[in-house]
């Protein structure tokens, strides 16, 4: 009977060997340690701001818009979800912004990585983590912050020379005892909870010595409204220093 470190082990030793034949397949080579490197930008991606807005944009005419009010209120970094025909002209738009780091969200597979590059992303968010994500990472020079949701998933992770990630969704995976847990375990790992966090609770996960950050959409609920979303801004970039 295997026991549960050599099923782990097994798991994170083909997540690699899949990630090695999709580099194959494009001509490449693994690279864990420019893996490493960029992961090491993603980590200062996470430390530029204590929230990230995570952006739904259904409306290009407010994209501009919507980067200036929360940079304005300290809030440089913007995640821009691919959830919306707009999308990748929205992270064009946003990048145009003074100050704006913008990145690109619920990127799902290489061809979304390779368009949101091409769109000026400087960053990617994705749920979840696959050779096919990270193959595309490395090929385009790009930081990746992928989503995890257990135990399995980081060491899948660190496998590939990764330590950033994205907690995902973070309410419904069991919440702070649930990160706590992972923290205790993973001490290298810092994590961007995202998924019911919210103005009310964000302070308390940004207590948390393993969390780097925090992704947000209650900055921009509602209709738009630049005083408000600036406000929402102002706030939440004093979260956490």
């Amino acid at each position: 009977m295997r026991s549960r470190s050599d099923t782990a082990e097994k798991g994170g030793s083909a997540m690699l060997a899949a990630l090695e034949d999709v580099m194959e397949s494009h001509g490449a080579e693994l690279d864990k340690e420019k893996i490493h490197a960029r992961h090491d930008n993603a980590g200062r991606v996470m430390t530029r701001c204590p929230v990230i807005p995570v952006l739904v944009i259904p409306d290009l005419s407010l994209a501009r818009p919507i980067a200036q009010a929360l940079v304005a209120g300290g809030l440089t970094t913007l995640e821009v979800t691919l959830r919306t025909e707009c999308a990748l002209e929205a992270i064009a738009e946003m990048s145009k912004v003074e100050g704006a780091h913008v990145g690109a969200g619920t990127v799902l597979n290489g061809d979304d990585l390779a368009r949101s590059v091409e769109a000026g992303a400087r960053f990617i968010v994705s749920p979840g983590l696959t050779p096919e994500v990270a193959s595309a990472a490395q090929r385009h020079d790009v930081p990746l912050l992928p989503g995890i949701a257990n135990a399995g998933d980081i060491m899948r992770g660190l496998d590939l020379g990764l330590s950033r990630f994205k907690f995902f969704p973070a309410m419904a995976n069991g919440g702070l005892p649930a990160l706590k847990a992972l923290a205790s375990v993973f001490g290298q790992v810092k994590f961007c909870p995202t998924g019911g966090i919210s103005e009310e609770n964000a302070a308390e996960w940004l207590a948390q010595p393993a969390v780097s950050c925090v992704g947000g959409s209650w900055l921009t609920g509602g209709a738009f409204d630049a005083e408000a979303i600036q406000s929402r801004a102002q706030r939440a970039s004093q979260l956490k220093g």
